[in-house]
């Protein structure tokens, strides 16, 4: 690993590092927003998949006899988890893979930028993006589908650690798994596919109990299983705990199993982290 690879660990000066890191968060923010592809692969997609399940299966109901709801409200929880998957893992993963491809990475390593503000205006068009896209789904499901939202400042408390964690988690392991992709060109083909099966194994598309016992084990492992059982535990009635692995939300676990991917997705990040792909 050289020196400039391993500067983003050692201190910087914070007042400088913070002023450049919140010019940066508004740069991100504003490129994200001018990609077409990317407004609709990560920001757009669960709006329309929640649109799609709320219309295909509106004559139908989920939940136990009397405490029915809605498709839409069904799969709410499951599109929030999705949408903070989609913005960290797979918008920063492809991001990142594309700038160091292309040599934006490189010009920044030789520039007065610090690198700690390179990642805060990473993470933190992560935290925009996502607390905006949460809004749009939370606000459709309420206007257009009649979605009823919890009504505690318990639920919502949970919901805020919970979107937090899955935001910071995510958006750490988009940055550990940027160095997948062997070119920018590679970079959707190898990412993509990782975030499309773990929604899949995870309680966003498909009811997570009706999954095989070995294939709920293995999508355990991965943060987003509890960051969409963190939502349902939100936005679900309680009788649907008991459709849960153990008849619980789980919420200790939910905590605990997204911070230790976050801690060892910031290692990964400062051991692999390469501004020039030469320097693998």
């Amino acid at each position: 690993m050289n020196s400039r690879t391993t500067e983003w660990i050692r201190p910087l000066p914070a007042g400088r590092s913070a002023h450049i890191g919140a010019l940066r968060v508004g740069y991100e923010v504003r490129s994200y927003f001018r990609q077409p592809d990317t407004l609709f692969f990560t920001f757009l997609f669960p709006v329309l998949m929640l649109a799609i399940f709320a219309t295909a299966f509106s004559s139908q109901e989920f939940g136990p006899p009397g405490e029915e709801i809605s498709a839409a409200a069904y799969y709410l929880p499951g599109m929030l988890a999705a949408g903070i998957l989609l913005s960290g893992l797979q918008n920063l993963g492809v991001d990142i893979a594309v700038e160091r491809s292309d040599g934006t990475l490189k010009r920044y390593a030789g520039s007065p930028m610090p690198i700690g503000s390179y990642f805060m205006g990473k993470m933190g068009q992560v935290a925009v993006t996502a607390s905006l896209q949460a809004a749009v789904l939370i606000f459709m499901a309420w206007a257009v589908w009649k979605v009823e939202l919890p009504s505690t400042a318990e639920a919502w408390g949970t919901f805020a650690w919970v979107f937090v964690l899955g935001v910071s988690c995510s958006a750490v392991l988009g940055i550990a798994v940027s160095a997948l992709p062997r070119s920018g060109k590679s970079a959707q083909s190898v990412i993509v596919p990782i975030a499309l099966v773990l929604q899949f194994i995870s309680g966003v598309y498909i009811a997570f109990d009706i999954l095989p016992e070995w294939l709920q084990h293995v999508a355990s492992v991965f943060p987003l299983r509890w960051t969409a059982a963190g939502m349902r535990a939100v936005f679900l009635p309680e009788s649907f705990e008991a459709a849960e692995p153990g008849g619980t939300w789980a919420l200790p676990l939910v905590a605990i199993v997204c911070l230790i991917w976050l801690v060892a997705g910031l290692i990964v990040c400062a051991v692999t982290f390469r501004w020039n792909p030469k320097d693998r």
